[in-house]
């Protein structure tokens, strides 16, 4: 088998659903016993440490923890929040919490995505 550029992967990687993207981080994760999330809290935790950096967050993270007992409801509210997610990419995003739903949104956009979560009977955290 030819070896892929990095060119290529990447166009791979773009034509690929979130759903589908998340799974295949999980298979590298598993194969290469590496955790792809340790650079990123790395980084946050020294910008913590770093000084008054998260007085002023202006950019959350919007994670779907648990889908409770109305699992309907949720996914029906994890469409609202990314109506580019079909049916069946929103219930496996759902079925494969704890997943992110939204980055780098405002306070406003994931306090209110939190709240319909919530109402749907969802556990939420934003970080």
């Amino acid at each position: 088998m030819a070896k892929l550029s990095q060119a290529d992967l990447m166009t791979q990687f773009k034509e690929m659903s979130l759903v589908e993207l998340s799974e295949f981080v999980k298979a590298f994760e598993t194969e290469f016993d590496v955790t792809a999330a340790a650079p990123v809290a790395a980084a946050g935790g020294a910008a913590a440490a770093g000084g008054g950096a998260s007085d002023a967050q202006d950019e959350f993270t919007v994670i779907l923890e648990e889908a409770g007992a109305q699992k309907i409801a949720v996914i029906k509210e994890v469409r609202n929040l990314n109506s580019a997610l079909g049916l069946k990419e929103a219930k496996d995003l759902v079925d494969a919490t704890p997943a992110t739903l939204l980055e780098k949104v405002n306070k406003e956009t994931a306090d209110k995505a939190k709240a319909a979560l919530e109402a749907a009977g969802a556990k939420v955290t934003v970080k």
